[in-house]
């Protein structure tokens, strides 16, 4: 048995049920302030930093908070970068195997408030509910710091999305989530094919396709303040036309599963 295999099937000490997948590549700026923010809150999470290989030393900074973290802060660092959705497939496969109930996504940018976890877990809590979404677009969503234009290609998007998909969420492109257990468990994750935007939808259309009810949460998105937005035109056009061929294929497979077989293999993890 190697290192890798040691680490990553030892479960965590905390009774902490609650996991957050922060996908990483070049955060530096954020990676620090954003774990001290997600450890300052009022109910215990623990946090799964998926690291793409970041050449600006991004995860030598979370094996530096991990000394005095080493129960809740976990890392896995992959080799290159190999795009969102793999990281979050990666993130999955690592949270259900250490049997958390609640699993969520965010970014490490600040544009999710860390203090809306709370919400979105609570959310979770209600029978029949396999995901909660942290919604720019339900009645009491915002947006801030963002230019017109970014903004009419988002809402444009979601507008397409839900006429192609049928699903009633009114932000099928959020990033900021969190999934029951037994919601992701029932999901083939072998299935998903998109790694950029088009995953978010793809999940959102998994859940809903398998019969969970979806919750959308009203948050003010912000734009980030430090570092690179990772969105560019391959993103934009992985979404558009993944949606029809998602919808397509919805035809003839479906997304449901009846036991959890992970399998990472260009992983490490550190604890």
């Amino acid at each position: 048995m190697t290192h890798f295999d040691v680490c990553y099937f030892i479960k965590p000490i905390s009774l902490s049920k609650r996991l957050v997948i922060i996908p990483t590549y070049n955060e530096k700026e954020n990676i620090a302030d954003i774990i001290t923010a997600v450890f300052s809150l009022s109910i215990d999470f623990h946090i799964l930093i998926v690291d793409d290989g970041s050449p600006d030393g991004t995860a030598q900074i979370v094996k530096t908070l991990q000394i005095n973290n080493k129960d809740r802060l976990f890392l896995l660092e992959r080799k290159g970068k190999l795009g969102l959705g793999t990281a979050y497939i990666a993130g999955f496969r690592w949270g259900l195997l250490k049997e958390y109930d609640h699993i969520c996504e965010m970014d490490a940018d600040f544009s999710h408030n860390p203090k809306d976890l709370i919400r979105l877990y609570k959310a979770c809590q209600k029978s029949g509910v396999g995901m909660a979404v942290g919604s720019r677009y339900t009645k009491g969503g915002k947006l801030e710091n963002w230019p017109w234009d970014r903004v009419f290609l988002s809402y444009g998007a979601s507008l397409y999305v839900r006429t192609i998909t049928w699903m009633n969420v009114k932000d099928p492109t959020a990033g900021f989530v969190c999934y029951t257990r037994k919601a992701l468990e029932s999901i083939d994750l072998n299935k998903i094919r998109f790694v950029g935007y088009a995953f978010q939808i793809e999940m959102k259309y998994a859940v809903h396709s398998l019969g969970y009810q979806i919750v959308e949460i009203p948050i003010t998105f912000k734009d980030r303040v430090k570092g690179d937005s990772k969105m560019n035109s391959n993103i934009i056009s992985e979404a558009a036309l993944g949606v029809i061929k998602m919808r397509w294929q919805r035809l003839f497979n479906n997304y449901n599963i009846t036991t959890v077989s992970p399998d990472i293999k260009s992983e490490k993890t550190s604890s």
